[in-house]
């Protein structure tokens, strides 16, 4: 390595895509609990009326973008960071 190049653990970026990891697990968290009561509120609403609500169709669809989107991040297969760095996934 050359003398000149700088440590990648004294690298500022590094440490700054760390926090970002950090809040992004953070949110994939509250993402899941989101997605648990989707499920919840889907499957009352086919118990209840007979059919699936098509604005938590569209809205289950775009979460789980959103986590893809988190996943593809934190594992270095993406530089793109999710909402709310970004706009919000749509189907």
């Amino acid at each position: 390595m050359n003398e000149h190049q700088e440590k990648p653990y004294k690298n500022k970026s590094v440490w700054l895509r760390g926090l970002f990891m950090l809040i992004f697990i953070f949110l994939m968290g509250v993402a899941k609990f989101v997605t648990l009561v989707v499920v919840v509120l889907q499957f009352l609403a086919v118990l209840f009326s007979g059919d699936t609500n098509k604005n938590l169709l569209q809205f289950g669809k775009s979460l789980s973008i959103y986590q893809y989107q988190i996943v593809l991040y934190l594992t270095y297969n993406s530089e793109i960071r999710p909402f709310p760095a970004a706009d919000w996934p749509q189907e």
